[in-house]
């Protein structure tokens, strides 16, 4: 067995694991310890073999060894180089790509810790001003109490944005120095010598009660952000529970503005006019009330008839004149929508509203809505992506896209894609099969059929989409046409 010491930061370990791969020594057979924590085995000199020998990894593994090295778990370094090893020795050249190896799963975890470490770092580190330099530069310092070994790894960060004053980073993992314009390191102590408050704790101070929403208040998720062990080195941490406190009071005070008597949802008879409106040839032919669409908006605001409601960020209504001539429905918001509370205002609209120019079609003249009226979405990382509406979900919004029909009367009707499809015309009408004009007079004197543009925006090969682009345009057109 051999002990052998790790180093302080990559680039050491780096060196001694090429020694140990140039030595041909296998991860089993070595013990990585820094010096003085007693190990059983006595330290091993690493002499490689004259001439260096020359190893290709990955450049994906350098950047996860680079991260993962900083954590605070004593086994990284034999993870690491049993990975090296692995990738080196045993040819596993695509290990990296497994993400279910329980060595590679390991080292992710590590490395993502980590980078959360440096995150934190960067958000909680507060300066206090401790005086001037001879040179006339501010002096600052700050006190920070990392997890994990990333003083050194958060640290150009502050040289980036405080060029232009000295300051100090202490921490028990090690401190930083950007004095006269260099940056240095020294080791680590066991205490905060930054305990004279300055003027800046107040500004801090002003700044966070600024800023903080008692509306958007999420306890939880605010203690999981900023974790109560980096208070006590937050000027403004003080302030928290007093905020947290008073903030159902704030909100009622904000929410000064009477109620204005919405309706939650559509009354029975009114529910059952639209619903016998939507059958073909059916008995609904006796004059509905006409709901303004103003009304219908806030109804809709209020509706949980679906679970959609509860991930959205708001209802997304119809918009466009009460009496327009043609009524435009898509299928449902998408991020940009749900952001925005406004209908085809993400890429799939920018899309429509060129297909629509080359038709010759005013949208600023048309009314346009979806058939779902919130935004059902999966996660993707950071991202939000768009997931297909359930029928039942469909049906359930049924009725507010009845009532916005009822209520603007156009004389044309676009369906676009297959969501529009069902929820108007029933799930037995296929866009592939009806596409162009169908006889719906239940709906309007017109309706008309076609694809929707997200579609459009799927297709890969450049000749095809162009192709599928003009059938679109031509379906388009037929809202333009007499008769």
């Amino acid at each position: 067995m051999k002990q052998v010491d790790p180093g302080r930061n990559f680039a050491d370990w780096r060196e001694a694991a090429r020694s140990l791969l140039e030595s041909e020594v296998p991860p089993a057979e070595v013990i990585w310890e820094r010096p003085g924590q007693g190990s059983l085995f006595g330290a091993a000199a690493l002499a490689p073999p004259p001439g260096r020998a020359s190893f290709k990894v990955p450049a994906e593994f350098v950047e996860l060894a680079r991260s993962a090295i900083c954590h605070a778990d004593p086994r990284r370094w034999a993870l690491l180089y049993r990975i090296l090893w692995r990738l080196v020795k045993g040819g596993e050249k695509h290990l990296l790509e497994i993400v279910s190896d329980p060595d590679i799963a390991r080292a992710r975890l590590l490395a993502k810790n980590v980078r959360r470490e440096i995150h934190k770092m960067h958000a909680f580190v507060r300066f206090r001003k401790i005086g001037e330099t001879d040179a006339g530069r501010e002096r600052y310092v700050a006190w920070f109490e990392p997890d994990h070994e990333v003083i050194a790894a958060a640290t150009p960060f502050f040289r980036d944005r405080f060029a232009n004053m000295d300051w100090s980073i202490f921490s028990p993992k090690g401190c930083a120095h950007w004095i006269d314009n260099e940056l240095k390191f020294t080791p680590g102590v066991a205490t905060n010598p930054c305990d004279n408050p300055d003027e800046l704790e107040e500004i801090w101070r002003t700044y966070y009660r600024s800023i903080f929403n008692p509306a958007r208040l999420k306890e939880q998720m605010m203690k999981s952000e900023m974790p109560k062990r980096y208070w006590k080195n937050l000027p403004e941490a003080s302030l928290i529970p007093e905020l947290i406190e008073s903030s159902c009071r704030r909100v009622d005070d904000m929410l000064v503005e009477p109620e204005r008597g919405v309706r939650p949802a559509p009354n029975n008879r009114y529910l059952k006019g639209l619903q016998e409106m939507s059958a073909p040839f059916g008995d609904g032919t006796a004059p509905l009330e006409r709901t303004p669409l103003a009304d219908l908006s806030r109804m809709v605001d209020a509706c949980r008839a679906c679970p959609l409601w509860e991930r959205a960020t708001c209802a997304v209504f119809g918009r466009g004149p009460e009496n327009a001539r043609l009524m435009i429905v898509g299928e449902q918001p998408g991020d940009q929508e749900d952001l925005r509370g406004q209908p085809f205002v993400g890429p799939a609209g920018q899309f429509l509203d060129r297909a629509l120019a080359e038709a010759k079609v005013d949208r600023a003249s048309a009314y346009v809505t979806n058939a779902v009226k919130h935004f059902k979405w999966e996660p993707r990382g950071k991202l939000r992506l768009h997931k297909n509406p359930g029928r039942a979900e469909v049906e359930a919004c049924k009725p507010w896209l009845l009532a916005e029909l009822n209520t603007v009367g156009p004389a044309v009707l676009i369906l676009l894609g297959g969501t529009a499809a069902a929820s108007l015309l029933g799930p037995q009408v296929k866009v592939t099969q009806h596409r162009g004009l169908v006889a719906a007079p239940h709906l309007a004197a017109k309706v008309i059929l076609t694809v929707h543009p997200s579609y459009l925006l799927r297709i890969p090969d450049p000749a095809r989409k162009e192709e599928e682009y003009q059938r679109f345009v031509a379906d388009l057109s037929l809202a333009c046409e007499p008769g």
